[in-house]
């Protein structure tokens, strides 16, 4: 059976490569479009990955959700591997934009007018999943009832380590996953601080030291259970 279904048809490539509109593109020179432009892909496609991230933390969640009627833990396990991943992908694009010259940020940065990143509707949803110091996040609930589900718990997932399997693997997952997204926020407040120094950010926050007071370390409770193993193994062995 033949089709006409073409790559460019598929991917929607004339639309995907049309959404990057410069507003510095009637005057301002080349250097300082271009220089637009690149800001302009780098955040288009940090969302594009943060989509995807969603949609897989929130398959995992629902994968290890006794409530929803799922007990896949395997394919929980799935999502969230190729969304560790990504967030190092999110983490590395992110540097790029060290190669922003400063002379052309600051020449079309006004046309930026109030929009800002702390806009992001996606990177609430993000923290929604992941949680904050004052909420464990969706994901984390879901990992607490699956292990209440099969009679055990995050404490004894932590103490158990490998002897409990697949839930070891996601809770070492989660960790990892953590640890990433810790490392792009970081990697974010970095290159907020190198390019604007104690400047106010767009659209009225105050720029790094915003971003420095919404740097959170997701799993909180995980990463303080596994300290406590640490200390049991460190009694033990002294006694």
């Amino acid at each position: 059976m033949t089709s006409s279904l073409t790559y460019k048809d598929y991917l929607r490539v004339d639309t995907l490569l049309s959404l990057q509109v410069p507003r510095t593109r009637d005057t301002a020179d080349t250097a300082v479009v271009l220089a637009e432009h690149f800001f302009i892909v780098a955040h288009q496609t940090c969302e594009l990955w943060l989509k995807q991230i969603i949609a897989d933390l929130g398959a995992a969640a629902n994968a290890l959700s006794p409530e929803l009627g799922s007990d896949e833990p395997e394919l929980s396990a799935e999502f969230l591997q190729r969304a560790t991943e990504l967030f190092r992908v999110l983490h590395e694009q992110l540097l790029t934009l060290e190669k922003l010259p400063l002379r052309l940020f600051a020449e079309f940065r006004p046309y930026l007018d109030t929009a800002s990143g702390a806009e992001s509707v996606q990177f609430r949803s993000l923290t929604d999943l992941l949680g904050d110091d004052a909420d464990p996040g969706r994901l984390y609930e879901a990992f607490c009832a699956a292990t209440a589900h099969r009679g055990t718990s995050p404490a004894e997932v932590c103490r158990a380590g490998v002897q409990t399997g697949v839930h070891h693997r996601i809770a070492e997952l989660l960790l990892d996953i953590g640890n990433a997204y810790w490392r792009w926020k970081v990697a974010h407040l970095a290159l907020m601080s190198r390019t604007l120094g104690d400047l106010p950010g767009t659209g009225g926050t105050s720029g790094a030291s915003y971003l420095a007071q919404r740097l959170t370390l997701p799993f909180g409770e995980l990463r303080v259970l596994r300290g406590q193993v640490h200390d049991d193994f460190a009694r033990n062995h002294e006694g």
